[in-house]
């Protein structure tokens, strides 16, 4: 099995001539690379290459396997912090009735008020498809009732049987 190479260059591993030196308790400024490691050692810490792209490279001294766990840390909070995108499912046939309507229109404002995506659908059954002036009209219905709670995303679009319309909630006021 091999060993993964570090993603920075650290001590012996730095060979460039001088190297510009930041940090904490330390002269900040342009040191022989020599020089900065003996500075490292003498701290008992490693010289590590931050910016190798720079002219001279920046390195700071620090303890590497301290700095690599940090680096891990802040990559997961990151990620912890990234909101997943829920987008929720209302089917509605060609026909619904005005019962059912307000019915899944309530559930629809709970899930744009919880900050979930909804996508709403008229489903086709058969030869239900020569309706699809009824199925937009009905949509387009649900979107204008949805309009203090959300923003609308996708206008309604027929795809195979099924004929769609994404909202999306408002901002956090």
């Amino acid at each position: 099995m091999k060993k993964k190479e570090p993603e920075h260059r650290i001590n012996d591993a730095i060979r460039v001539p001088e190297v510009r030196l930041v940090g904490d308790n330390i002269e900040q400024g342009v040191y022989p690379t020599r020089q900065a490691l003996e500075m490292a050692d003498e701290m008992g810490l490693d010289l590590v290459e931050i910016s190798p792209n720079a002219v001279p490279p920046v390195c700071k001294i620090l303890d590497y396997s301290k700095f690599v766990y940090e680096q891990k840390k802040k990559q997961k909070e990151i990620k912890a912090n990234a909101k997943q995108t829920v987008i929720k499912e209302i089917r509605f046939g060609p026909n619904t009735s005005d019962h059912d309507f307000d019915f899944k229109l309530k559930h629809a404002i709970r899930f744009l008020e919880a900050g979930e995506k909804v996508r709403a659908y008229v489903h086709f059954k058969g030869r239900a498809i020569v309706f699809k002036e009824q199925g937009e009209i009905l949509l387009l219905r649900f979107a204008q009732a949805l309009e203090d709670y959300g923003k609308v995303e996708l206008l309604p679009k027929l795809e195979g049987k099924r004929m769609f319309l994404t909202i999306a909630p408002k901002g956090k006021k």
